[in-house]
C-alpha cells in the first residue's frame, strides 16, 4: 500500500490545497480542481492508498480546510482501499 503524507497547514487554503493534492495524489489534469472532483477521484476505482495527515489542526481552523478534511473522511469511508491516518 502506498502511503501518501499531506500537510494539513498547506491543505486550509482552496487554491493552494487543490495544488498541493494534485500533486501529490497524481490526479489528472482534467480533474476540475474541487471538492466534489476530489472525492470522485478518490472513491474511484485505484490502488490501495494510505493518506496520512499530519496537522488536521491547522485545517480545522479554516472553513474550507474543515470542508476539505470531511471530503477525506468521508471518502475513506466509503472507499475500502484509502485509509485516512489523521496525526
Amino acid at each position: 500500500m502506498e502511503t501518501i503524507r499531506l500537510d494539513g497547514a498547506r491543505l486550509r487554503d482552496r487554491e493552494e490545497a487543490m495544488e498541493q493534492l494534485g500533486r501529490a495524489l497524481e490526479l489528472p489534469e482534467w480533474w476540475g480542481r474541487n471538492l466534489d472532483a476530489l472525492h470522485d477521484c478518490l472513491t474511484g476505482p485505484g490502488q490501495p492508498v494510505r493518506l496520512e495527515l499530519h496537522g488536521r489542526e491547522a485545517m480545522e481552523e479554516t472553513a474550507f480546510g474543515r470542508l476539505l478534511l470531511r471530503v477525506l473522511e468521508d471518502a475513506a469511508a466509503e472507499t475500502p482501499c484509502l485509509e485516512l491516518s489523521l496525526k
